[in-house]
């Protein structure tokens, strides 16, 4: 299949360009704080704890009891946090000239005047960037699993699920960022879809922030925005599926806290999404005077 060899080409080109690496060095600098935080925050809680007990007493009343598991989890949420949105970044800007910048630079028009269809370079382009930001979010993800169980051996019930929605998120950010390529040049692109993607998160914020003020015109506010956008939706869900029953839940709005789970059926709305950006990136594509 010739998208194949788009694909592989696209998944190349992308591991030349600085900023790649300049975001893979960064994320290896993450996993080193994230790590030593790690160890520090379990120190510290260990060591409070031991104090705790000892000020209480076995006759004593220590309150809510919060076990390791607890602060490891929340630690882990916010690992996979960190992720969803270094991700997000790292798709918009690796793709963000996908389509504008090779006719900006006259590539394409070596390209498509030979047996190959528009919507194989669409699909190349994007199965290539795919797989580039899956593997990154992949080892990214198993720096936190191995992290959290080397520090205090937890693991994540639903680290596999986890992962794969978080891998959804820069999928719809991908589609979105093409669509955009076909239609905007590359710095218009890139703003446009950058404040898209900020919009989402605010979205979620306030939504979750009327859920918990029963304010309705809140929470319609970010339903709204997570149909236009499905990216921080898929995201607390992603989160809500890793927080384990260990009789804690975060709510309120900050970002690893989900005040009412959303429905998996947005995870078929967003898979449906994709699709319908990537047909939409086709048809323009095919009409884009190069």
């Amino acid at each position: 299949m010739k998208a194949l060899v788009i694909a592989r080409l696209t998944f190349r080109e992308a591991l030349r360009k600085k900023m790649i690496w300049g975001v893979l060095l960064l994320s290896v600098c993450f996993a080193v704080v994230y790590y030593w935080g790690f160890i520090q925050v379990k120190d510290d809680f260990l060591r409070n704890a031991a104090n705790r007990a000892a000020r209480t007493g076995s006759a004593g009343n220590p309150g809510p009891v919060i076990t390791l598991d607890v602060v490891a989890a929340i630690l882990v949420g916010l690992g996979f946090y960190t992720i969803n949105f270094l991700g997000g970044v790292m798709t918009i800007f690796a793709a963000v000239g996908s389509v504008a910048g090779e006719i900006e630079t006259g590539t394409f028009q070596a390209i498509v005047p030979k047996p190959l269809a528009r919507w194989e370079i669409i699909l190349g382009k994007y199965l290539g960037f795919a797989a580039m930001i899956a593997l990154y979010i992949a080892l990214m993800s198993a720096d936190v699993l191995l992290t959290a169980r080397a520090v205090t051996g937890y693991v994540p019930a639903n680290f596999a699920g986890g992962t794969a929605l978080v891998v959804l998120v820069s999928l719809i950010l991908l589609a979105l960022t093409i669509v955009g390529s076909t239609l905007l040049p590359t710095m218009a692109n890139g703003v446009v879809v950058f404040m898209l993607y900020g919009m989402a998160l605010l979205g979620g914020l306030l939504e979750q922030m009327g859920n918990i003020l029963l304010i309705h015109s809140l929470v319609v506010v970010g339903i709204v925005t997570s149909l236009v956008l499905p990216s921080d939706v898929i995201w607390q869900l992603a989160n809500n599926v890793l927080q384990p029953d260990i009789g804690l839940r975060l709510s309120g709005p900050i970002p690893i806290a989900v005040s009412q789970p959303p429905s998996r059926a947005m995870v078929y709305y967003a898979v449906a999404y994709v699709f319908a950006l990537l047909a939409g990136a086709f048809l323009a594509f095919r009409r884009r005077d190069l």
